[in-house]
């Protein structure tokens, strides 16, 4: 397997704004200039901003190991995704009720942040074994749809929330998260019934959402993980393969070093109260937004917002 411990794990603003090399500077300049001449990307004017935040398009250049070409092909394919599915739109519209529904069946954001600002997801594979039968009662179509939404969610909402709170490297956007993946008392059986969900989630999000993931730390890896990790490791790029960290059943020192205890759930060795549900703010979110909100909503200006169907 090819897998990183805690101390190889590359920095996370490593690529991004306020730390890219003058060859990174030099390609991310060609890039926009490149989406320009196609017609893919709006340049900010007095009294409008650009289409998409650099943010945005380096990580799609880092997606594509700075090659700009490859990084306009991989845009120009997900903002035909974009279309066909009329995310605007998708996310303007979703059901509020549903939203908060379908978060069951994905990783939860906590309401916390890693130690360097990243907001911190937990996915627990077991709890998703009595919801099989309602989560495939959910028509395809309208499974993808919602997945759609909760990375739209992500981007939209913890992301812009996440870059205005307080943060180490306070000039830099956050871009990615940091994930626990808990693969305690999950079966291997339950593993396989799951693998397309669980496909369907990476596929969307290596293709469309590219670099949204930052450190990955599994465990409670069962004694059978190698197993699953072959069936698993084609879904993931050498970037990210090499981003996850098999912590085994006792994450709480490795882990440590990446969250503060006081944001870390007491299960992986922090002091954080947290019922995997819903999320639990932390004070400097609670000055922003009061509680957490409902429903798909943005974080945009310094403020939170009802989503808009025009881009």
């Amino acid at each position: 397997m090819t897998m990183a411990n805690s101390s190889s794990v590359a920095p996370e603003f490593a690529g991004h704004l306020g730390h890219l090399t003058a060859e990174q500077e030099e390609a991310l300049a060609v890039f926009k200039d490149n989406l320009l001449k196609a017609d893919l990307y709006r340049a900010s004017t007095e009294g409008r901003v650009a289409s998409h935040d650099d943010a945005t398009l380096l990580r799609f250049l880092r997606a594509r190991n700075w090659q700009p070409a490859a990084a306009q092909k991989q845009f120009k394919d997900a903002e035909a995704w974009r279309s066909k599915h009329d995310v605007y739109n998708l996310y303007a519209t979703f059901d509020s009720e549903e939203f908060e529904h379908s978060k069951r069946y994905y990783p939860r954001w906590t309401g916390r942040r890693d130690k360097k600002g990243l907001p911190l997801y937990v996915y627990r594979l077991a709890a998703l074994e009595p919801l099989e039968k309602e989560l495939f009662a959910v028509p395809p179509d309208r499974r993808y749809q919602c997945l759609i939404v909760l990375y739209e969610f992500m981007a939209r909402f913890c992301f812009p929330l996440c870059s205005a709170l307080p943060h180490p490297s306070s000039s830099t956007p956050i871009s990615c998260t940091t994930s626990i993946i808990d693969l305690g008392g999950v079966s291997l059986t339950a593993m396989w019934r799951l693998r397309n969900h669980l496909q369907d989630a990476s596929r969307l999000a290596t293709a469309n959402y590219p670099e949204t993931l930052g450190a990955i730390a599994v465990v409670n890896a069962p004694s059978f993980f190698p197993t699953v990790w072959g069936w698993i490791k084609g879904w993931f790029d050498e970037g990210t393969r090499n981003k996850i960290m098999i912590l085994g059943k006792d994450p709480g020192s490795n882990l440590l070093e990446l969250i503060d205890a006081e944001d870390l759930p007491k299960t992986y060795g922090g002091t954080f109260e947290w019922n995997f549900e819903e999320p639990s703010l932390d004070d400097a979110a609670k000055k922003v937004l009061g509680e957490m909100p409902r429903g798909p909503v943005i974080f945009e200006n310094g403020k939170l917002e009802q989503p808009s169907t025009a881009k």
